[in-house]
């Protein structure tokens, strides 16, 4: 395994970080087939979220803990303040925040959240209150730090600026969209993808803000499972059925027989060779792909490398 720095949350963070939103209590097998030997790799990072299978992913996740006695072994990200999922009505607020945190808590059967991140914006929604919320968590010890998911980074820097004249934490880190591939459309409301966005990039490389990469591998796009001639899947056909991403597919696959690697792990070997500080989420449901996964880790890209994978050379 290899590590990255958090502010508030040391230099122990896992850069695999394994997703839970498939969990549930009643799938606990799953749940230590995946955490069991994650852990045992070195992986240190959790993800999850309140409104995944509307809670049972944390309760899962919280079961695992208890059984395995792992608390004080891993972080545990877990965002909330996700709009409703019947009519996508924003909630991003200090009340919909305390709630959600609440419920989580006790869900995961923790005290502390280590990483809690806003799960989308709401622009409309002015950053001050929503920083001074998370902030009072904060100081009470029910989270260590705190950041976003899907929000823009002119609107952190917004918030930032907020708690820095205020005398308050900010956000420590960020959870957008960033893959190999590019994605032509979004499927999902409020979605933030920073992959061919230079603005963005530019900002998280200058300021080596962490970044947690959710869809890492642009969900499955360089398994060998999609081709341009058998559009089966809708989403994956809007999201990221394009030439430039067949090119792309292409040219991780000569990257992979010249490693010795699979192409998804050049993907992911991709995103982990960013020059800024980037974590990759995964979400692995067989033994096969956590290995495929971890596998990634021993990819080493040149610089070279990674630009001709993204077209910028030719």
């Amino acid at each position: 395994m290899i590590y990255g720095a958090v502010p508030g949350l040391g230099d122990r963070v896992s850069r695999l970080v394994i997703g839970c939103g498939s969990f549930s209590p009643d799938r606990m097998d799953l749940v230590h087939d995946m955490l069991d030997p994650f852990v045992a790799a070195g992986g240190t990072t959790i993800d999850t979220a309140h409104v995944y299978g509307n809670g049972a992913s944390e309760r899962a996740v919280g079961s695992w803990l208890r059984e395995r006695g792992r608390r004080d072994d891993v972080i545990i990200i877990s965002k909330g303040a996700h709009p409703s999922l019947s009519d996508w009505v924003p909630r991003v607020s200090p009340g919909a925040i305390t709630q959600d945190l609440g419920e989580s808590l006790e869900r995961l059967g923790v005290e502390t959240i280590d990483l809690y991140l806003l799960h989308r914006d709401d622009p409309s929604v002015p950053v001050g209150p929503l920083v001074e919320c998370l902030d009072e968590h904060a100081a009470a010890g029910r989270i260590r730090a705190f950041g976003v998911s899907n929000w823009t980074h002119q609107r952190i820097d917004e918030a930032n600026a907020y708690a820095a004249a205020h005398g308050l934490r900010g956000f420590v880190a960020s959870s957008p969209h960033l893959a190999l591939a590019i994605a032509g459309e979004t499927v999902m409301p409020g979605v933030v993808y920073v992959s061919g966005d230079a603005a963005a990039l530019a900002w998280y490389r200058e300021r080596q803000f962490p970044l947690f990469a959710w869809s890492s591998q642009a969900r499955g796009f360089f398994s060998g499972r999609f081709s341009p001639d058998a559009p089966t899947n809708p989403s994956m056909v809007r999201m990221y059925y394009r030439e430039d991403n067949w090119e792309r597919l292409r040219r991780a696959r000569e990257v992979a027989g010249q490693h010795r690697c699979t192409p998804t792990q050049v993907a992911l070997a991709w995103v982990l060779h960013q020059q800024m500080n980037a974590f990759a989420l995964i979400g692995p449901h067989t033994l096969p792909h956590l290995e495929d996964c971890l596998g990634a880790l021993a990819v080493r890209l040149a610089l070279e490398e990674v630009a001709w994978l993204n077209l910028e050379t030719t």
